[in-house]
């Protein structure tokens, strides 16, 4: 009598043990078990240029835009291809360790058409506004999917990068995360919110005051304010010294774009030493930051606004 009840319990915990790793399996891998499904679909995809047919859950992916690198690895997609980043070798310092074994296909601009053939992709990722010129080329050798700019429209490309690699529900999953932490951030900043914030750009010969790009996105959207002169729609205005005073704000982030010659770091120490930028309010007031531009500029994805509202995390105690 007791052998056969041990028995009974033993049988029954067992099938509850198996229930609760069958249990723990399917909550683990539910993007894997979607992707298994949908591995025989074809799915349209609607984007910049049309619409393009893709089966399934792509396994070669070529990408052509840096913000299209920075969403591939959020989303946990390690791209065969990649044009090589603005700067780096070949790719910016965050990305370089997930970027390893990956094949540079020339630079965003210009990208290599026999590399990327080479590769025999299943999906290209690019942008209309960089490589509508050879959009049927590519499309001659692979599905291939536009965003319409790239920047400002960071979260409208990853939602779309996301479709195109059958990664929607993962790409939900970080926007939540995103929202939730920009809610945080606006808890956090409190009554400093109506703070003007002055994003400023050097690069080599050239200096910048931003108005419509990538980190500007990021600063409304967090609930901050930007200087009247600074409210345009232009993506930026390319100043001379008579324009300083433009550039005066609550704070200012400066971002300075080095590309290993010293030549963009030399005019930004010249220009901050002038003298009409030294009589500048944020300047006075010691609320001039200086930022990665690779997070605040040239990443576009999700991973570098990340890094942008961790710098404004971190300054928003010194507003």
């Amino acid at each position: 009598m007791r052998l056969r009840h041990w028995s009974k319990r033993v049988t029954a915990f067992g099938l509850a043990f198996l229930l609760i790793i069958t249990a723990g399996c399917g909550a683990g891998s539910g993007d894997q078990q979607k992707e298994s499904r949908e591995d025989g679909k074809t799915r349209v995809v609607q984007h910049a240029m049309g619409e393009t047919e893709i089966k399934g859950t792509p396994k070669r992916v070529v990408v052509l835009t840096n913000d299209a690198t920075d969403d591939a690895l959020a989303l946990g997609v390690k791209p065969v291809g990649a044009v090589k980043s603005w700067i780096g070798d070949p790719f910016y310092d965050f990305i370089s360790d997930d970027m390893k074994g990956v094949q540079v296909v020339g630079e965003e601009i210009q990208p290599n058409l026999e590399a990327i053939a080479a590769l025999n992709p299943d999906l290209i990722i690019g942008s209309k506004v960089r490589h509508e010129k050879i959009y049927k080329q590519l499309s001659n050798i692979a599905p291939t999917v536009f965003s319409e700019t790239v920047g400002k429209t960071w979260k409208e490309n990853f939602k779309l990068y996301a479709e195109a690699m059958n990664k929607e529900e993962k790409a939900e999953q970080k926007l939540e995360e995103w929202d939730q932490r920009i809610a945080d951030f606006k808890k956090k900043a409190g009554d400093k919110l109506d703070t003007e914030v002055s994003i400023v750009r050097f690069l080599p010969g050239v200096v910048r005051i931003h108005h419509n790009m990538f980190p500007d996105t990021i600063i409304e959207e967090a609930g901050l304010d930007r200087p009247k002169a600074q409210k345009k729609d232009d993506f930026y205005t390319e100043v001379t010294e008579e324009r300083i005073p433009d550039m005066d704000g609550d704070v200012m982030f400066v971002l300075t774009m080095e590309q290993g010659d010293g030549k963009a770091t030399e005019l930004q120490k010249e220009w901050m030493n002038k003298p009409l930028f030294k009589k500048l309010d944020v300047v006075k007031e010691d609320k001039v930051f200086k930022v990665n531009d690779v997070y605040w500029n040239l990443s576009g994805g999700i991973q570098g606004a990340n890094k942008v509202l961790d710098d404004l995390n971190e300054y928003v105690e010194k507003f």
